[in-house]
């Protein structure tokens, strides 16, 4: 009797080859995607690359990609802001350490000095004198329903945002272009938060148990029911941690003797995950498929490391949506890569479930393709859904064995009641279950919303990344002073978002990176953009139309690195 390729990938059965002569490194973000592209020497010119993919047949719809070259004036005074602040990170330290200037970071006692340190002195140093001067445009309180709108809790800083002290005020209907609230769900009213009322006076909140012991209830298996016929699979499991889907399901699936060729731009769940599985790990270029195909050859040609032996498994692991860069995984390639070389494929649909596709079905909607083609389907319930947790889909024979294999299915709580009737009711109106057209609306609001939201940023003149259906616009800064300057100016205009630097990103490439919703009207749209062209002009953010400007010093300036 034939096994199915669901007990092939938990035996072990298939055998495969791998290089194992050298490691691949992570090369930070990949701007050329060469391989869909006639080789050409690249020109310096400001001109935006639009990616399509080579092979064509395998879509069913255009598929454009854009992302632009960092100029190179832009680099050279980023790296030249980066230096400046390492200057005066290193002078500052050196006053800390004679007690010219008072040190606010933890560190080791005298009496302690023979013991193994408990703070990594050195390895603070960006935290200590960098992410320190702008920790003010993260972890702010919110005390609200963190929907289109948001309000937020004053605090101010005495000592250059070391501590925080409430002021008692509220910064009432902040524009929120930071939240995963792509369909809107995140709300304190209407049918979802109906039913989790309801859920909540039946069942209550806690549940006090895991699912393998007195923690299973009716709506947990209403609801995997309901995600693999949602995602047109045989079957799910939920779990109540989005990343520990990933960081506690791929050790149960892969171990030692297995390969995993994993997108090096991959979520760190996903990292956190291949690393605890003991298989090794080789990363290819961001969306390169030239990059996979050449790993895949190279482990079928060479095997293990040392005994060339087969490898018992390969695992491609790959996202929908890339949640930096807003980039949409060039799925049907990774399909026919994975199906001409018998591999796997695992598919994180985070941040795509829900956002994407004419069903809101995911990626895989969105490009027209089988769910049986994908082994490993993961989400989360965690944006599009409003809720928290998340879910493996595929195989029947694969949800049984994770049912008894996997750490986060036998050690962690069961998802709580309220939360687990939120998915149910949110899927449900997506669907069209609901009786009305709710669902397909916000799916129609959302892909309007977006398309607007990116095509008026680059009219403006601002360089985004990413496809042009990704609901996550990520814009370019570069400089690290503007990164603070951007958070900050944006909230004086009552706009909530997202500033991203390194190492979070390369040294580079610092960001803001917007969320757009199906809960923002066009108002409120136009009410942001108009906020971002009047910063982008103050910052001069503008790359894309004029001369490229001198470095803003903003919290960068000699007076504020030398104070505290």
């Amino acid at each position: 009797m034939t096994e199915s390729s669901a007990n092939k990938l938990l035996n072990g059965d298939a055998c495969h080859r791998s290089s194992g002569a050298k490691k691949s490194t992570k090369n930070g973000i990949v701007k050329n995607h060469c391989l869909f592209q006639q080789p050409h020497k690249y020109r310096r010119p400001r001109e935006k690359r639009r990616n399509v993919p080579h092979n064509a047949s395998l879509y069913k719809k255009p598929y454009v990609e854009s992302f632009e070259e960092t100029p190179l004036m832009v680099a050279v005074l980023t790296y030249m802001g980066y230096g400046i602040l390492t200057i005066f990170g290193y002078l500052r330290d050196f006053l800390r350490q004679w007690n010219i200037e008072k040190c606010n970071v933890a560190r080791e006692r005298e009496e302690q000095k023979d013991f193994v340190p408990l703070y990594q002195d050195f390895e603070n140093f960006y935290t200590r004198n960098l992410y320190m001067r702008i920790r003010d445009n993260w972890n702010r309180p919110i005390c609200s329903v963190p929907g289109a709108k948001m309000d937020l809790v004053e605090r101010v800083s005495h000592d250059y945002n070391w501590t925080f002290e409430h002021t008692g005020k509220v910064v009432r209907d902040v524009i929120n272009m930071g939240s995963y609230n792509y369909l809107g769900f995140a709300e304190n009213t209407g049918a979802c938060a109906d039913a989790a009322l309801e859920a909540t006076q039946k069942y209550g909140v806690g549940v006090a148990s895991t699912r393998c012991e007195m923690g299973n209830l009716d709506i947990h298996e209403e609801l995997e029911q309901l995600v693999a016929r949602f995602l047109g699979v045989e079957s799910s499991m939920a779990f109540g941690m989005g990343f520990a889907t990933n960081s506690m399901n791929i050790p149960a699936l892969t171990g030692k003797g297995c390969l995993i060729l994993s997108d090096e731009l991959n979520h760190a769940s996903l990292v956190l995950g291949a690393r605890l599985s003991g298989s090794t790990i080789r990363v290819f270029k961001h969306n390169n498929m030239q990059s996979l195909e050449k790993l895949l050859r190279d482990a079928i040609v060479h095997g293990q490391p040392r005994t060339h032996r087969p490898w018992k498994k390969i695992l491609i692991v790959v996202e929908g949506i890339y949640s930096m860069e807003g980039s949409i995984v060039r799925l049907p390639e990774v399909i026919a890569l994975k199906k001409r070389y018998k591999a796997y494929l695992y598919l994180d649909e985070a941040h795509s479930i829900g956002a994407l596709g004419p069903n809101g079905k995911g990626v895989v909607d969105y490009f027209g393709l089988d769910p049986k083609d994908i082994d490993i389907m993961m989400g989360t319930f965690t944006k599009s859904f409003g809720a928290a947790g998340g879910y493996i889909g595929g195989k029947k024979e694969l949800i049984d064995y994770l049912r008894r294999h996997s750490h986060s299915a036998l050690y962690a709580t069961s998802m709580s009641s309220p939360v687990v009737q939120q998915t149910i009711t949110s899927m449900k109106i997506i669907m069209g279950e609901d009786g009305t057209t709710l669902g397909a609306d916000r799916l129609q609001q959302l892909s309007e919303n977006t398309t607007y939201f990116r095509r008026k940023l680059r009219d403006m003149g601002f360089i985004i990344y990413g496809n042009d259906d990704s609901p996550v616009v990520p814009m370019m800064l570069y400089m690290p002073a503007k990164i603070g300057a951007f958070g900050r100016e944006m909230l004086k205009r009552n706009i909530g978002t997202v500033v991203v630097g390194f190492p979070a990103t390369p040294i580079i490439e610092s960001r803001a990176r917007f969320c757009v919703s199906a809960a923002h009207t066009r108002e409120m749209l136009d009410t942001a953009l108009a906020a971002i062209s009047e910063v982008g002009d103050l910052l001069q953010l503008k790359y894309s139309r004029r001369e490229l400007p001198l470095p803003s010093l903003g919290w960068m300036s000699e007076e504020s690195l030398l104070q505290d």
